[in-house]
């Protein structure tokens, strides 16, 4: 790996958005994780050296090739205020999204913490307000492994920040 070189594995792909956008910085996209396979043919096609890894159920992080940034778009239909039901993470859908925090800690597990040095996760601005707020509350102590209070506002800012276990974490609508 060309450590002068930024790289970059994409979970829940499509068509390769953050791949695309990455590459525009030189950043270089080592794989994808997509199971739709006309999304599949589209990043092959604008990215041939790009390895597919398939599910993301059936991946383990610590096996995949080490990236210093993994970026995200888990489903989002169980968190957007379009659906009627607003399954929060409880959905099979939008509780994938757990699947893209166990690849991370696999592969930070397999490199002793070197690996991804970056996670970049995009979603609907529901997910500030699924199942009463707490899912966005959720998402902050996946990333951070450490105990996030609710606001006292009851509501998450537009925009803000927390600190972990290692781990600091901003984030913008």
């Amino acid at each position: 790996m060309n450590r002068g070189q930024l790289t970059l594995g994409s979970l829940f792909d499509g068509i390769g958005g953050f791949p695309y956008a990455a590459s525009f910085y030189g950043i270089r996209p080592m794989w994808a994780s997509e199971i739709v396979p006309e999304c599949v043919s589209v990043t092959k096609k604008h990215f041939p050296d790009m390895e597919h890894v398939g599910d993301i159920t059936k991946l383990h992080g610590g096996k995949l090739p080490p990236v210093d940034i993994i970026t995200f778009g888990s489903p989002c239909q169980d968190l957007s205020v379009a659906s009627g039901k607003r399954l929060g993470l409880a959905g099979e859908r939008s509780g994938l999204f757990l699947e893209a925090i166990r690849i991370i800690r696999e592969m930070q597990e397999a490199t002793n913490g070197e690996y991804p040095k970056f996670a970049l996760w995009e979603n609907v601005p529901g997910a500030l307000s699924s199942s009463s707020r707490r899912d966005f509350k959720a998402v902050l102590e996946a990333f951070t492994d450490a105990e996030v209070p609710m606001p006292g506002s009851g509501r998450w800012a537009n925009a803000g920040m927390v600190r972990g276990r290692g781990a600091d974490l901003a984030w913008v609508m």
